[in-house]
């Protein structure tokens, strides 16, 4: 495709702004606007010229709002046989995982065939995973966004304890704005959520329950780990009549993976560096709030034990700390400034916290 020339670009930028003043260098084309409230038109234009290899920035300053234009070099296109073949890898990652799973659960308590268990441990999990990144897919296509196909990363069955290192997608276009930026942040983890929900109340209805003297018994003979519950999961696990006075619920590797589930939302919905509440969290505070909630996160990680994963944050963000939007002048929309709040508040919910705020 070839590149259009200064004065198309001009002809272009100005059907929809009108110009005032023309700065051009060897790399860049910078154009003046008169306009002030520019967000939806800007938006039209920065996807309009994106098709032509080119990308818009909208900047401001003391002098004015001006439109920088420079050439755009989209990704190259990844083999289509590498998702597929991590997909697959995954999957015998997780079924591996849960068949010894089920097979160890039902050395304690009856939970059901192994193969039969180690399906829907599998289904569960890469279920979650999916519907988180398809959520993503979704909010994308609707903002006119190119993304990849998602990408599942393989984990370490039964030793390692984590069969899946998720999944995630690759952009293949630019953030127009900060509503993009937030939407697009917001929509994994509400998907991932809502089928971590359903997957816990069915994970509880199959977990066993085991007289409490048996499970420190258990517990002090063999090892055993208590794995800290969210405040969401405990209320399923509830709700499914599984906190019973002098009871303790063995958790079958479908509850174990709605766990997974509501860990992999609280990790991403942390407003830190690149991850999906990070994306929210500059979209909805900027820069500067984002970088000081990246290392309050940080804290929050290493509070709670996740200090691999607390480490991998700190590197990262040294290198890359946000993802700026083409328009960062443009604010965002009041309602997901609230949704923002609301966001936080999940994030408390789906966190493994010590402590139950249920009762036993």
């Amino acid at each position: 495709m070839s590149v259009p020339t200064a004065n198309e670009v001009i002809d272009i930028v100005s059907t929809f702004f009108t110009i005032k003043g023309i700065n051009q260098t060897a790399k860049s084309l910078e154009i003046e606007i008169s306009e002030t409230n520019v967000a939806v038109r800007f938006q039209n234009l920065a996807q309009n010229i994106e098709q032509k290899n080119l990308v818009a920035r909208l900047e401001k300053n003391y002098s004015g709002t001006f439109i920088t234009i420079s050439r755009f070099q989209p990704p190259t296109s990844r083999r289509a046989w590498i998702p597929r073949a991590l997909f697959a890898g995954t999957i015998a990652t997780v079924m591996t995982d849960g068949y010894y799973r089920a097979v160890a659960t039902n050395s304690i308590a009856k939970v059901g065939d192994p193969l039969f268990i180690a399906i829907f441990y599998t289904i569960s999990l890469l279920g979650i995973l999916g519907i988180h990144e398809l959520g993503h897919i979704i909010a994308s296509k609707k903002h006119k966004l190119r993304v990849s196909w998602p990408y599942f990363i393989p984990g370490i069955p039964v030793v390692g304890f984590i069969p899946t290192f998720g999944a995630l997608i690759m952009s293949r276009g630019l953030i127009v704005n900060k509503n993009m930026l937030f939407d697009v942040g917001i929509s994994g983890p509400i998907a991932g959520l809502a089928v971590a929900i359903v997957v816990s109340a069915y994970g509880a209805y199959l977990s066993p329950l085991i007289p409490s003297s048996v499970a420190q018994d258990l517990s002090a003979n063999q090892g055993l780990v208590e794995i800290h519950s969210s405040i969401l999961m405990d209320a399923t696990i509830d709700l499914a009549g599984k906190h019973v006075p002098g009871k303790e619920i063995v958790m079958s590797p479908v509850l174990l993976a709605a766990w997974f589930g509501f860990l992999i939302t609280f990790l991403n919905l942390l407003p830190a560096w690149q991850l999906d509440g990070g994306h929210m969290a500059r979209a909805t505070v900027g820069i500067k709030w984002h970088r000081i909630l990246t290392f309050v996160s940080i804290g929050i990680l290493a509070a709670t034990g996740y200090f691999i994963m607390a480490l991998f944050v700190l590197m990262f963000s040294m290198r890359s700390r946000d993802v700026k939007p083409l328009d960062d002048i443009s604010p965002l929309s009041p309602t997901r400034k609230k949704m923002f709040v609301l966001v936080m508040i999940l994030a408390f919910l789906c966190a493994p916290l010590p402590f139950s705020i249920l009762p036993q």
